[in-house]
């Protein structure tokens, strides 16, 4: 039997290899009175176009944030998807991030004019429905972890909230007042992260075999051949480096920031505190000193490990800096894949990564660094992905 206690994913033993992703004896069953949480952005690939995908970043963490701190002392398993989030909850803990949840929902509507659609679905009913909700602990750092799902639960979950009786039985509600969602930690302050090799290429890799253990004999297939592409392990090909980081002063993503906080007069002390801080950090990451918490050149180097640019949910999901002929013998790789029926897959070309931080505790090294990439990232990869999984669909049907 699942093990049904609140700290499930506290005493979850983590692994420090991305590779090992695909170990199955890594995960552990979610309890069967946890929930699964799924946010995200309706209509992200429009507002993608017309150039705002640092405001669909930036709401997508908004409800990781949101969450983390309706629970403080509960370790919450996340992942974060470019245009909303998956996490994991327990029964308890519903109460209490429901309306939360409803008003990161109204704060982007207000704010952004972005339509958040969230719901919460019983681990119970995804497990009635034929699925599953394996987490695994992937760990960037000590105390930094990232949960990586497996067992089609997520998938399911996301049909759920988006299907015809969705918004009855799951969806979150709108708040019914302007109180915004508590925030605190959650920033966009670091410059858009140039290529260093060629291109940010965000990769979207499903695997479409008959069964699980199928799955994720793929899903290793996949790993151990972009790794043979790269010649080394593609870890060493993250977006971030100490060559692309950049922090100027005021920061271009301060606007987007400082209109998470609702409330004409609370958003304008925000911005200028916005403004005070971004100086300070300014000055001491120009000649690397250290003032209070914050220690510049540590700083960056806990921020580069911290950096989640490697994801699994049932989906591979990965940002690599890469070589334009490297990118191109990927794509053909996945492609060759798709060809014998083994994945459906999305990937997206940009100049730049983008980089929205979530920071715990600076004395303790606790913050994590979710990375997209630019001009739309995994958003715009997702249409490939899609568009393939749908023509998949539609010839099984007429099979």
């Amino acid at each position: 039997m699942p093990e049904t206690q609140d700290d499930f994913y506290r005493t979850l033993a983590g692994f420090t290899e991305f590779a090992r992703v695909t170990d199955l004896s890594l995960y552990r069953p979610l309890p069967d009175d946890w929930h699964m949480v799924m946010a995200d952005i309706t209509g992200s690939t429009k507002a993608i176009s017309e150039g705002r995908y640092k405001d669909v970043n930036l709401m997508g963490a908004a409800c990781i944030t949101a969450v983390l701190n309706a629970l403080p002392g509960t370790s919450v398993p996340y992942v974060f998807g470019g245009d909303g989030a998956t996490l994991a909850v327990p029964a308890s803990a519903v109460p209490g991030i429901t309306p939360v949840l409803g008003a990161a929902r109204r704060l982007s509507r207000d704010r952004f004019g972005l339509d958040l659609r969230a719901g919460i679905v019983p681990v119970a009913n995804v497990r009635r429905a034929g699925a599953d909700v394996l987490v695994a602990k992937f760990e960037l750092s000590p105390g930094n972890a990232m949960a990586m799902f497996t067992g089609g639960g997520v998938q399911l979950v996301d049909d759920l909230v988006k299907g015809p009786d969705g918004a009855e039985r799951y969806t979150v509600p709108w708040s019914q007042d302007d109180a915004p969602p508590d925030l605190e930690g959650l920033s966009c302050r670091w410059e858009p992260l140039k290529s260093c090799r060629g291109t940010m290429m965000s990769m979207l890799v499903h695997a479409t075999g008959q069964s699980g253990a199928e799955n994720i004999a793929i899903y290793r297939e996949v790993i151990e051949g972009v790794a043979e592409i790269f010649g080394d392990d593609p870890g060493t090909a993250s977006p971030v480096s100490a060559a692309n980081m950049v922090f100027q002063w005021p920061p271009s993503g301060l606007r987007s920031e400082a209109r998470l906080f609702a409330g004409t007069s609370q958003r304008v002390r925000k911005w200028m505190w916005i403004y005070g801080t971004s100086l300070v950090q300014f000055f001491l990451e120009r000649f690397d000193k250290s003032a209070g918490d914050y220690n510049a050149p540590v700083y960056r180097k806990e921020l580069r490990a911290n950096s989640d640019f490697r994801r699994f949910d049932d989906t591979l999901r990965m940002i690599l800096d890469c070589p334009v002929e490297t990118a191109a013998a990927i794509e053909s790789f996945f492609g060759d894949l798709h060809d014998r029926g083994k994945i459906a897959f999305g990937v997206h070309r940009s100049e730049h990564a983008l980089m929205t931080c979530l920071v715990f505790s600076l004395t303790k090294g606790e913050h994590v660094h979710f990375v997209d990439g630019s001009d739309g990232g995994f958003t715009a990869a997702a249409v490939q992905l899609k568009a393939q999984l749908k023509e998949l669909a539609d010839r099984q049907t007429k099979s």
